[in-house]
């Protein structure tokens, strides 16, 4: 019998730290995440790479910040020029299996927005892979597994390794409309699922947040519920087995639309969740970021059915807060469920398990919904759980982490060296335990309330939160000690000129550690 643990990663999209019970939500019902939390030790201060879904992905299974493994923003598959952490569990002699959503591709099949210039008059232009100054292989059906046309016809399998991974049942999209591996499940059990997904297919409701959706599809067929059963299948293959096994359980949800299935869409009432502080605050003054987002609401301009932050009013925040809550707690009762199958296997006790989520979402704070080029704490701050039957139990830790720091954890609790050039850190060695974390946005299209594509870097201590925009004549720095709602900017403040010189030098200090090192070096000069 193998002395390596086995490990399952759950993973959620769109969930920001304090929407679980064990992280101090006053309304949401999550026993089984908090019962994992009794068992290890819950991060408090845990963040992102990047607070948008294929960045931070990609932080996740490389180890490694945007600029490094060049997955700036939405819209650029991971090469596969990166290695990932899977990969190695793999090389060690992993079972290793995906189910549920991977975003390391782009799934929409739309045109991007940023394209290269067109030649100027006269002056002749390098095409193919002259093109950019990088040369890639995007082109390769390889990374285009995930998007619609692949699942067109005849249902495909993913070819694996598929980033490591040498099982994949997957998911893509978002809400009840989603596709992949799933369908295939789903129509088999109902053919006329298609005729009960989306908005257009919904059941009637009073609602009236954008994007709540009370979908027709039933619990037991919802996204949810078949990872859930498919990840029970996968541990029941391996009852009582010898190799070590890395499963991770990626669910689409909570991110919008807001539409949990079944007797999950009016598990919470609105009128219980509380007011976000920004629409009692008197003296607030919105960043020029923010306010452009909630002026675009106000002319009605926004794009309401979009990805991008929008603003919104005070009930239209209570009810994403409770239909969030809805999903959340669905997720909840699918980890109990594939906890449930963990231990039947006989693997449990040889079994870390962990939770965590890709970024946050706004959900009214700050009058926003969704998520965008705003840093706040809610969609760069994430639930990191870690649970070892080896482990503490019931424990707190304050100390700084972030995403591409799980790989990092993972292959040291595995006995297994990292890749030259992973930059991820230890979550349980305090000697490597950092004084801030970097954070990396950036986003290929214009923004409300921004006159460029966004592009941010964030330095957040245990005290401060300091952001600082590319081409604009303003940041943004805030005490989270004495703000914790961060409604005070403190960047053109006198008396914080100390403090934001000190962390902007640590900005710069953060990204130089962050400097690329691979390749290593073949020789001396």
């Amino acid at each position: 019998m193998s002395d390596r643990p086995s490990f399952i990663l759950f993973i959620t999209d769109q969930h920001r730290a304090d929407y679980l019970g064990c992280y101090g939500h006053p309304v949401v019902r999550t026993p089984h995440i908090d019962a994992m939390a009794a068992r290890g030790t819950a991060f408090d201060r845990f963040y992102v790479a990047s607070p948008v879904c294929m960045p931070n992905r990609a932080s996740l299974m490389t180890g490694r910040m945007p600029s490094g493994h060049g997955v700036r923003f939405n819209g650029i598959p991971l090469s596969q020029r990166n290695v990932t952490f899977v990969e190695l569990l793999r090389d060690a002699g992993y079972d290793t299996a995906l189910i549920g959503k991977s975003h390391l591709q782009t799934f929409t099949g739309i045109a991007p927005v940023l394209t290269p210039p067109e030649a100027r008059p006269g002056y002749h232009k390098a095409g193919g892979a002259l093109r950019e100054a990088v040369r890639h292989d995007f082109a390769a059906p390889l990374y285009h597994v995930e998007e619609p046309d692949f699942w067109s016809g005849e249902m495909p399998a993913v070819p694996v390794p598929f980033y490591g991974f040498d099982h994949v049942e997957l998911v893509t999209g978002h809400g009840d409309h989603v596709g992949g591996d799933y369908t295939r499940w789903a129509l088999a059990r109902d053919p006329d699922l298609g005729g009960k997904m989306g908005a257009k297919n919904q059941l009637p409701h009073d609602y009236t947040c954008p994007q709540a959706v009370r979908t027709a599809i039933p619990p037991e067929l919802y996204s949810t519920s078949y990872i859930a059963e498919r990840a029970c299948a996968w541990l029941k293959a391996r009852r009582d087995g010898d190799r070590p096994f890395f499963l991770m359980v990626s669910w689409p949800d909570p991110h919008h639309p807001f539409n949990p299935p079944g007797a999950y869409w009016d598990m919470y009432d609105p009128a219980d969740m509380p007011v976000p502080a920004a629409f009692t605050a008197n003296d607030w003054t919105p960043p020029p970021h923010v306010a452009g987002v909630l002026g675009a609401r106000e002319a009605g301009t926004a794009n309401l059915q979009g990805m991008n932050a929008i603003g919104c009013t005070a009930r239209e925040a209570q009810e994403a807060h409770a239909l969030t809550c809805g999903m959340v707690s669905m997720i909840d009762d699918a980890v109990g469920r594939v906890q449930a199958a963990l231990a039947d296997s006989g693997r449990g006790e040889r079994t870390v398990t962990i939770f965590t989520s890709d970024h946050g979402d706004h959900l009214g704070d700050h009058r926003l919904l969704f998520k965008g080029s705003e840093q706040y704490e809610q969609i760069t701050r994430v639930p990191f759980v870690w649970a070892d039957p080896q482990g503490e139990q019931g424990t707190r830790s304050d100390r700084l982490g972030q995403t591409l720091d799980i790989g990092a954890t993972i292959l040291e609790r595995a006995r297994i060296e990292q890749a030259w050039g992973m930059q991820g850190r230890d979550l349980l060695s305090e000697a490597s335990a950092p004084e801030a974390v970097l954070i990396q946005y950036a986003h290929q299209a214009r923004m409300d309330g921004l006159d460029v594509c966004p592009n941010i870097r964030t330095l957040r201590d245990a005290r401060y939160r300091l952001s600082v925009f590319q081409g604009l004549g303003w940041g943004e720095l805030y005490d989270l000690e004495t703000d914790p709602a961060e409604l005070r900017n403190l960047w053109d403040a006198p008396e914080a000129g100390p403090v934001k010189l000190r962390l902007l030098e640590q900005l710069m200090q953060a990204e130089l550690a962050h400097a690329e090192t691979a390749p290593a070096p073949v020789a001396r000069a």
